[in-house]
């Protein structure tokens, strides 16, 4: 049995199986993404989602859907499924699937009286294409596959109208068709392995309703246009390749690329190939850039996310050369002493001010997995003294190293730390002033700096900072430690600190240099267990606090409101399963290992097969934001490595 598989009955289930989604990417930045029955409910759902860079460079849904119809004896059997508006369902092709298995690539079984009928999707790994193999695996007679596109054309955060602007017309390709609703846009290829029949009808299918989006407070009623169908006949034991994409493909070609891609997959038939597999799909490289997307289906590249994650993704599955490609992509936008908080070039914000700190770990990391401490001061040291410079005589944002040595950062309607959710233009969580993470970072970032000059023999550097460290640590305890409460203040300004119990001094007890001894960090650890620790990550917020909010829902104001108040984020769990290991050692190992093999329970769960954003802070911890997070999939992996790590020593 495939480790990842649905019975019927989960299948025709709705509220079971629409709970369930898909998600596959490519090098590009293209990718799919639907529910395993193929009933689409989010407007960033759909077989065919990639960049267009003639009209914004973002992720545009061309190819929507792909209606098939089973034709025997004169009856006809559909075996889509679309959910229009007021909960109506039209066709109802979830009654017929029998069976799904994921290993390697998704597999739907249908049955249709004496027919069964495979579906097997895969999209290509370094084309902006989707391959769809069919096969009938039983048939009583010949049988005719009948087969609707539903088209969008339409940026990813918007919906579709019915409108007399498109371009209805269509060219005949080699077994298919050429389409491109409107002229900005990468004309879309359809086309069958095997000679079809194409019938031109052009019509709109209107009120398609996005039941996720209307959750998440959202216009959530779409129009969609089909040019026409494709009919073809297959016979028992006989299997055909569809591929749509934004290049035409010799059909000679179509069954062999299919299987060349099939060949190539790494089997989701455990928990860590899971993650490998999920890891991969964040990775882009196009236009000589390696970047990293945050999280599908709504991110782009951001840094702070980009440097966090980074290590999971490419390190512990032991992919030095793409960590490397990143970072090198990664420094050609950076401004002064900032990263991107998100978008680049032109479009680029810089308001993270925990970004360029992430950056210094993640060289960190990546000197420490490939022994090139010996080089990276020669190689990145210019930069890395760009941004302590910066960050010492001040930068954007009051962003600056006062006279404590700490870092003081914010501004009022900012929210610079990854804690920056925003609402009716004020922050959520401001913490303006010396934030707990930020100046944890700070004094790591300082002392790896020092270690790698030192190490290359600059002498200028290392008088200029070598006293740095002392000054910050005497600065960190009295600002952030209290001996009887027994864990760390989130932020201080002037004369107040913020007591609130949250799991950003859980990085004061993570980092290689630390401003803390090991009695402080088992304190602040021991409070992170009790108030914030979740079999899914660590809570925002305690629940004693008054502002904690258990659950992450409703529209987008009330989600923002909660995303930092006690919502459950996974990747925070990487860095406290790192220092308690620190801390406990071997004594350690059963709680990190029961906390990462509880993980196995969402692969089948939100998105399949991967990590979601986030998990309300409250039982029994419902998955929610995007199906798939960068930082989520990679702390995971980070943290199997540090349990091989361990168990190798016991």
């Amino acid at each position: 049995m495939s480790y990842i598989n649905f019975d019927k009955n989960k299948l025709i289930n709705l509220k079971y199986s629409l709970q369930r989604e898909l998600i596959r990417s490519n090098t590009l930045g293209s990718y799919a993404s639907t529910t395993i029955i193929g009933c689409n409910t989010r407007k960033y759902h759909g077989l065919l989602i990639t960049p267009q860079p003639n009209i914004d460079n973002e992720n545009h849904v061309i190819l929507s859907n792909l209606d098939e119809t089973i034709i025997q004896n004169g009856a006809e059997f559909n075996l889509g499924i679309h959910m229009y508006d007021g909960g109506i369902y039209d066709p109802k092709g979830h009654k017929y699937i029998r069976d799904f298995t994921s290993d390697p690539i998704p597999k739907l079984t249908y049955r249709v009286g004496g027919v069964v009928l495979t579906k097997e999707r895969l999209f290509s790994y370094k084309n902006d294409q989707i391959l769809i193999k069919y096969t009938v695996e039983e048939a009583t007679s010949p049988i005719v596959l009948r087969f609707k596109p539903f088209l969008a054309f339409r940026n990813i955060h918007s919906l579709s109208c019915a409108n007399l602007g498109l371009n209805n017309k269509y060219e005949s390709i080699q077994n298919g068709i050429k389409v491109q609703m409107y002229e900005s846009y990468t004309p879309l290829f359809m086309q069958f392995s095997k000679e079809t029949e194409y019938t031109h009808v052009p019509h709109w299918y209107y009120n398609i309703e996005y039941i996720r989006e209307r959750e998440r407070g959202y216009e959530s009623l779409e129009d969609l246009y089909v040019p026409g169908f494709f009919e073809l006949k297959i016979k028992k034991g006989e299997s055909i390749v569809f591929a749509g994409g934004l290049k035409e493909i010799r059909p000679v070609v179509i069954k062999k690329s299919y299987n060349s891609e099939v060949n190539n997959r790494i089997k989701r038939n455990s928990f860590e190939n899971c993650l490998i597999n999920s890891a991969k799909q964040f990775i882009v490289k196009r236009n000589k850039n390696t970047k990293i997307i945050a999280g599908f289906p709504w991110f782009g590249a951001w840094g702070r996310d980009t440097f966090i994650s980074l290590p999971g993704l490419t390190l512990s599955i032991g992919d030095q050369e793409t960590c490397k490609s990143v970072i090198k992509s990664m420094l050609k936008n950076l401004n002064g002493p900032l990263f991107p908080n998100c978008g680049d070039s032109s479009d680029a914000s810089y308001n993270s001010v925990d970004a360029p700190l992430w950056f210094f770990w993640a060289l960190q990391q990546y000197a420490e997995a490939s022994g090139t401490e010996n080089t990276i001061w020669k190689k990145y040291g210019k930069k890395m003294q760009l941004i302590l410079n910066g960050y010492r005589d001040g930068t954007d944002y009051n962003i600056k190293m006062h006279s404590n040595s700490l870092i003081f950062a914010g501004e009022k309607g900012k929210a610079l730390t990854w804690m920056d959710a925003i609402v009716d233009g004020k922050a959520v969580t401001p913490r303006i002033g010396y934030a707990v993470e930020i100046n944890a970072l700070w004094y790591n970032a300082v002392w790896f700096s020092l270690e790698m000059a030192q190490l290359a023999g600059d002498n200028d550097f290392v008088k200029s900072w070598e006293h740095t460290p002392e000054h910050i640590t005497n600065s960190f305890l009295k600002t952030f430690w209290d001996e009887e409460k027994g864990y760390l203040a989130d932020y201080a300004n002037e004369n107040f600190q913020d007591w609130s119990v949250r799991p950003n001094q859980v990085f004061a007890t993570s980092l290689k240099f630390t401003p803390i001894n090991d009695t402080v960090k088992k304190s602040v650890l021991d409070t992170i267990k009790k108030e914030l620790l979740t079999p899914r990550g660590l809570r925002t917020l305690s629940p004693k606090n008054p502002a904690y909010k258990g659950s992450y829902e409703g529209n987008q104001s009330e989600r923002d409101l909660a995303y930092h108040q006690g919502v459950v984020w996974p990747w925070l769990l990487g860095h406290f399963s790192e220092a308690w290991l620190k801390i406990y050692g071997s004594s350690g190992i059963s709680l990190i290992e029961s906390l990462y093999k509880g993980f196995e329970n969402v692969m089948t769960e939100a998105g399949i097969g991967t990590i979601s954003e986030v998990y309300d802070g409250d039982p029994p911890y419902n998955s929610g934001g995007a199906i798939s997070q960068a930082w989520s999939v990679a702390e995971l992996l980070r943290i199997n490595q540090l349990l091989k790590k361990y168990n190798q020593n016991i």
